[in-house]
């Protein structure tokens, strides 16, 4: 039996290579879990029994990266609409998250798997639910690949019982789930080291933290300047901006990925291109409480930004295709600047840039000979996405996960022509809700009468 794929005929290859070249009806053959070719393919090299698909008419892109997914919170979708950012936290979130078993964070962990699958990413990461084994399983089945990370915490008001650890703790079972769980599943599972925030992270663990990451050569996931309130505490307790702070503890670095950095000062940003630092954009959660970050000025100074969903609890989905199409809009917006962050430099945040920091780029990010075969193919033929006047705006600003057809990772079919293949998708659908309910009432969690309820 042959494991070669040819996908031939694609209208537009979008291959993000390092050039940014775009092939028209054009061919790649896969081979195993790789990419052999790109473009013109040697016909003769397909053999007989390769599996053909016919892209014709349609894009085929390397498969999207987001790079902040809580697929712990999952479950707990709409439980964060119309409260403050305390409320959504003391009140609704961790009480939710804390009454969770490992079961149910498996079951959370396949239905976020179940949405970025069907939006077209094929790899992610989770900065930190607290059943790392139960995620790392779930993302085996899925078929996707994943960074993940236990969410870390050591001091802070307001934290659950369950969750009150020391340093050490903390310490010590993020280097037991690396132990257990990095480069299984054929190395499409790893484990990174998490920190939830400063107001919980004392100044050990994420030294200590650091440390870890950099002997274990994996990386460092933390929510940094997420809120305004965040800076009035760091700047009370240590003199300095949250940034800035981290700097001095001399944790800045290329493996440190950075979420949301929405208060940052201009000289804060220049110490992130200094050091290398990652940053994961979240537009639709930074809308909803946090504010607007400094992406443009990011990018343009060639910091690695990246896209990310947050948790559905933030922003109640976790598609991509709607994350690129508000960073295409928001910064245009608040800076009324209409040609800010362009459309081709947004599909960089989400294909090369994610790879980038996940510290992947040698594997996918691009369509290229040798890397590992994660792809997409976008049927564009939809109401809302047609006519294709310029066809890379289009994928940005018209896009829809309805047009993502199929999605492969590491050369195997996930989902194809919108059938989900590696997973039961009706009984996931079936568990998630039930376990949805039981836990909000063992968290005993009460959400107001939005309208007057009858029964018919």
């Amino acid at each position: 039996m042959s494991k070669q794929i040819h996908i031939k005929n694609a209208d537009f290859i979008v291959t993000m290579n390092a050039e940014n070249t775009v092939f028209t009806n054009a061919d790649i053959l896969i081979e195993q879990d790789r990419i052999h070719s790109v473009g013109a393919i040697d016909r003769k090299r397909v053999k007989a029994d390769a599996q053909v698909v016919n892209a014709k008419g349609k894009y085929v892109l390397p498969g999207l990266v987001n790079t902040h997914v809580h697929t712990s919170q999952q479950l707990g979708r709409g439980l964060g609409d119309d409260v403050d950012l305390l409320t959504w936290l003391h009140e609704r979130i961790w009480p939710y998250e804390s009454s969770m078993t490992k079961s149910d964070s498996y079951v959370s962990t396949l239905l976020t798997g179940l949405e970025l699958i069907r939006s077209g990413v094929t790899s992610f990461a989770e900065p930190g639910g607290q059943y790392v084994g139960s995620m790392a399983k779930a993302v085996k089945e899925l078929g996707l690949r994943g960074k993940l990370a236990k969410s870390t915490m050591d001091e802070g008001e307001g934290l659950p019982e369950k969750w009150q650890k020391t340093a050490r703790e903390e310490l010590d079972v993020q280097v037991e789930d690396l132990k257990k769980y990095h480069n299984t599943a054929k190395g499409r599972v790893q484990v990174w080291f998490g920190l939830r925030t400063i107001f919980n992270n004392s100044d050990k663990l994420i030294v200590k933290s650091k440390e870890l990451a950099d002997k274990y050569s994996t990386g460092l996931h933390m929510h940094v300047a997420e809120v305004k309130e965040e800076i009035a505490y760091t700047k009370a307790k240590y003199g300095v901006g949250t940034v800035t702070h981290l700097n001095d503890l001399g944790v800045l670095d290329r493996n440190f990925l950075a979420v949301h950095t929405v208060w940052l000062t201009d000289k804060e940003v220049d110490l992130f291109k200094k050091h290398g630092v990652k940053v994961s954009h979240n537009p639709a959660a930074a809308m909803r409480v946090l504010g607007f970050a400094k992406i443009p000025r990011m990018y343009r100074k060639g910091i690695c930004v990246t896209i990310g969903t947050d948790g559905a609890p933030s922003s109640n989905h976790m598609d991509m295709i709607d994350e690129m199409w508000l960073t295409s809009l928001i910064h245009k917006g608040w800076r009324l600047d209409p040609t800010v962050m362009k459309a081709q430099e947004i599909l960089t945040m989400a294909t090369k840039n994610g790879a980038e920091a996940l510290m992947d780029e040698a594997l996918y990010g691009s369509l290229e000979p040798g890397k590992k075969a994660d792809l997409i193919i976008i049927n564009p033929h939809s109401a809302s996405m047609l006519p294709l006047h310029d066809p890379i705006a289009n994928l940005v600003t018209a896009m829809h996960a309805s047009n993502v057809e199929s999605t492969m990772c590491d050369g195997r079919w996930l989902m194809k022509n919108r059938a989900v293949l590696s997973v039961d998708e009706k009984g996931i659908l079936k568990e998630a809700a039930e376990r949805a309910g039981n836990i909000r009432k063992r968290a005993g969690i009460v959400l107001p009468d939005r309208f007057p309820v009858q029964r018919a």
